[in-house]
């Protein structure tokens, strides 16, 4: 290309000179030139042209049609694009939408488990309170029914051996002492034994209140699992 260029250059040069030099036509300012010579320089300077300016000239001849099959293939690749993103954008979407419902079913059944296990968990819990309520109040009522019996079996026997005391006037005075201290032993014992059926019945209570707290416990751990979409640990 830059020996094609240099030629040009040459022919130019040459056909500059062939004009300096030529014959003047008298009276004018035009010049004989020999038409051969100046012929073959100019085929020269085709001949020596770079085969880009040929396609340049092509490509300025085209410039329309190619700037029209440019503009085309590029709305073409615009629709191409779009038809694309729209597609990628639906299949996306169906994507989200199934992860989504996916998702809200695995939910549902971790709500629908931990509900049961602590409906379960509530239902042996009442069970256990109302066993052990039922178990406290047997034996409540049992001990004060042997208080109740005992208390009247000593006040019968101290109100005998007052009445007893009482017919023996050499002893009267003995007799209303004795009396008295049967009588308040009588009342201690009483009250003893309603002391330990209150105490019986408070430790009963207190085994209940502990049951009912681990059960809040689990419960708790239960909603707590719930929330963080891990499997609960319902052991104590």
């Amino acid at each position: 290309m830059t020996s094609g260029v240099y030629r040009v250059f040459e022919a130019l040069d040459e056909l500059v000179t062939i004009v300096e030099e030529a014959r003047g036509v008298p009276m004018t300012a035009s010049c004989v030139v020999p038409r051969g010579d100046v012929l073959d320089l100019l085929d020269d300077v085709r001949d020596a042209l770079p085969g880009e300016v040929d396609d340049a000239q092509d490509v300025l001849d085209h410039r329309d049609q190619m700037i029209s099959d440019a503009r085309t293939q590029a709305d073409t690749t615009i629709s191409d694009a779009e038809t694309t993103a729209t597609t990628l954008v639906s299949d996306a979407r169906h994507q989200a939408e199934s992860t989504v419902a996916a998702a809200q079913a695995e939910a549902d059944r971790r709500v629908r488990d931990a509900t049961q296990a602590a409906d379960e968990i509530m239902a042996r819990a009442r069970a256990d309170a109302d066993r052990t309520i039922r178990s406290g109040q047997d034996q409540h009522d049992k001990l004060v029914a042997r208080g109740q019996d005992e208390s009247g079996r000593l006040v019968a026997a101290g109100q005998a051996e007052q009445a007893r005391l009482v017919s023996q006037t050499e002893v009267v005075q003995v007799a209303y002492a004795e009396s008295a201290r049967i009588l308040d032993k009588a009342h201690a014992d009483a009250d003893r034994m309603r002391n330990e059926c209150d105490s019986y019945v408070d430790g009963k209570l207190a085994n209940l209140e502990d049951t009912l707290t681990k059960t809040l416990r689990t419960v708790g751990r239960g909603r707590t699992a719930l929330r963080s979409g891990v499997a609960a640990d319902y052991r104590d």
